[in-house]
């Protein structure tokens, strides 16, 4: 009777797992022992039997637990194994987050409150242990309500499959094969219970038997994803996330688990002279049925209607669902056109922007736009698409003497596409982001960034430059809230990834900075700028060699030249370190003063630096948005000269 009694009582009690670093082993011993003391099972990674697998027995323990308690420090925020096991009890709806010495928890993860024991001295009665207790409870009855994995399992058979692209690419396939990962890992979707207003529109297939018409189906898609995500009722996946499954076999189900989705919209797209057949299905991505789906024969100047049409339909649908107001039937849209030829070369012109490939892409891409406006002079998005083209070849390939003229005519264009458009959130955006990084005017671009937030919360790009504004701005916040939902809008998206490392770096936590520019590589090895952002990571926390290895990997030369001139530096390699400089100036010249700044404040030439700097602000050259709280001009910090550059560039 005492053994029945007995095992019901142990039944009874909570079960936590603990995520800790092994550098925090000590102290994550005694939070057991106190957390044991008063009445919890905890779980640790000390229990795994001999020849156990390791990650299966992780796995494991982390489903059957009520609550995962997070240890977080200095040490953990950086340790891929607690933020991936912290991301698992965050999409289960169990984490209990603790700090050990005060450490915030890194970007994704600070919207739970975390319970602080850096005053803790051992005490098992202790106010803190009690409060961890609590959090376990409450986790533990949540973890009750929700529906079993048999339960799960009782849904309809049938699924709907995703249909195989006529043309891959090893690029996507690579995507695809990131995304994947990132969803074992708990980086995106995984446990979480999608929100039953959220949607991802897949690329739609081409199915006009000529493959160079796949910019217009990938046109239309996008075009009616953005349409979706002005609707303020509903949570559009962004379209990078969405673009990894272009190529998946996986049936819907799977794909709306990936990326925490509720609904899926796919369809696909035959044209045929000026005839364009378009089909559109709405999937329940918990069942995999179809909720709604229609075909459209239509002349190819209807196709505006059509758009409408579909989107309408969607959010009505999905309305529905949530108990909102739709659609009312009227179009949400902003800034577009009724000009089939201006479409037409908008939808070539972005195909060719998002390439990315070349100079002679990006100039091709800004003769699309141009061709889109002389076709319809009224057509904002095509107007602000050309601010953004013209400020990446400013900012890429332009010369000294051209930077000028190239950033008044970028800002021109985005400030027609307002007039055009005044809710049009990219345009904005477009403004801001413009005048920060061609006129470095941090003040004037600060009104346009923020109705770009007020206007754009469901759209992951113009939240992502409104975060890094706020971050060089020092605004770190609104710079963190906003990088967050971001990320929610486009978890697959490395650039993303990468600005929240950056934002991280911006806020001088260096350590936390690492990891999302980690995640940022593993979704795209080649993405630039994540090994130097890895490497001024690594120098700022005194990991010389780690840096050096780091700078080492770097695509970009600018960056890569620059890092390796500081580091050998401060390693003593005086002669590397020359060479390094003597390199970039050698390739690069006057289009990376800002960098030589960085050189030679780190070598302690503060004269030579500021002069650089001075000179930097007299060209325009765009690296000076980073002065505010870059860690490699501290030196020069206590300068007046330095305080009036700030000053005149419109930092606070």
């Amino acid at each position: 009777m005492s053994g029945t009694d007995d095992t019901r009582a142990n039944a009874s009690r909570s079960r936590a797992f603990l995520s800790y670093a092994r550098a925090d082993q000590a102290q994550a011993a005694k939070l057991v022992a106190a957390l044991e003391e008063a009445g919890l099972v905890v779980w640790r990674d000390t229990l795994i039997e001999g020849g156990a697998a390791f990650a299966k027995t992780i796995e494991a323990a982390l489903e059957s637990c009520d609550a995962v308690v997070v240890v977080w420090s200095r040490t953990s925020v950086a340790s891929d194994w607690v933020l991936d096991e912290a991301a698992r009890g965050r999409d289960l709806h169990k984490l209990v987050p603790v700090s050990l010495d005060g450490t915030l928890p890194p970007l994704g993860f600070r919207q739970y409150h975390s319970i602080d024991l850096s005053g803790w001295q051992g005490n098992p009665a202790a106010v803190e242990i009690a409060s961890v207790v609590r959090g376990v409870a409450a986790a533990a009855c949540q973890t009750a309500e929700r529906p079993s994995a048999a339960a799960d399992a009782r849904a309809p058979a049938r699924v709907v499959s995703r249909r195989s692209v006529l043309i891959a690419s090893a690029g996507t396939a690579l995507a695809g094969a990131a995304g994947f990962v990132a969803w074992r890992q708990g980086w995106i979707g995984g446990g979480r219970r999608a929100l039953a207003n959220s949607v991802a529109v897949l690329p739609f297939e081409n199915l006009s038997g000529d493959a160079s018409q796949a910019y217009f189906s990938d046109g239309l898609s996008e075009e009616l994803r953005a349409t979706l995500a002005r609707n303020t009722q509903l949570l559009v996946m962004a379209q990078a996330s969405s673009q990894t499954f272009r190529d998946s076999r996986d049936d819907a189900i799977t794909i709306a688990a990936k990326l925490g989705v509720a609904y899926l919209l796919d369809g696909s797209v035959r044209r045929s002279g000026e005839i364009v057949r378009i089909a559109a299905d709405l999937i329940d991505g918990s069942t995999g049925f179809s909720r709604w789906s229609e075909i459209f024969d239509r002349g190819l100047q209807d196709i505006f209607a059509v758009q409408s049409e579909i989107a309408n339909k969607v959010a009505d649908e999905l309305a529905a669902t949530v108990g909102a107001s739709g659609s009312g039937g009227q179009p949400i849209q902003a800034g577009g056109t009724t000009s089939v030829a201006a479409y037409d070369a908008y939808l070539r012109g972005r195909a060719l922007y998002d390439l990315s490939a070349d100079e002679t892409s990006e100039r091709a891409a800004l003769a699309q736009f141009d061709a889109a406006i002389a076709a319809d002079p009224g057509y904002a998005a095509a107007h602000a698409a050309r601010a953004r083209s013209m400020t990446a070849i400013a900012n890429q390939y332009g010369q000294l003497s051209e930077l000028a003229s190239l950033y008044d005519a970028a800002i021109a264009a985005a400030e027609r596409a307002i007039a055009l458009a005044p809710e049009l959130a990219d345009a904005h955006s477009t403004l801001g982001y413009t005048l920060f990084q061609g006129r470095l005017d941090a003040r004037a671009a600060r009104a346009p960034f923020e109705r770009s937030r007020q206007l754009g919360a469901g759209e992951a790009t113009v939240m992502a430059r409104y975060a890094q504004y706020c971050a060089r701005n020092g605004r770190k916040r609104e710079a963190a809230e906003a990088i967050r939902r971001a990320l929610a809008l486009d978890p697959l998206n490395p650039l993303i990834h990468r600005a929240a490392g950056a934002i991280e770096y911006a806020a001088r936590n260096y350590e936390a900075s690492i990891p999302p520019t980690r995640r940022a590589l593993a979704f795209n090895p080649r993405v630039s700028r994540a090994h130097a952002a890895i490497g001024d990571a690594l120098l700022m926390l005194g990991r010389a060699e780690e840096a050096r290895a780091a700078y080492a990997e770097e695509p970009a030369v600018d960056l890569r030249l620059t890092g390796l001139a500081i580091v050998e530096r401060r390693l003593g390699n005086g002669a590397a370190a020359r060479s390094a400089m003597g390199g970039l100036i050698e390739e690069l010249g006057n289009r990376v003063l800002y960098q030589q700044a960085q050189i030679l404040a780190q070598w302690g030439d503060a004269e030579a630096a500021i002069a650089r700097l001075a000179e930097a602000r007299r060209v325009g050259d765009s690296g000076l948005i980073y002065a505010r709280n870059d860690p490699l001009l501290d030196p020069l910090r206590d300068d007046a000269r330095f305080a009036d550059l700030l000053n005149r560039i419109g930092f606070d």
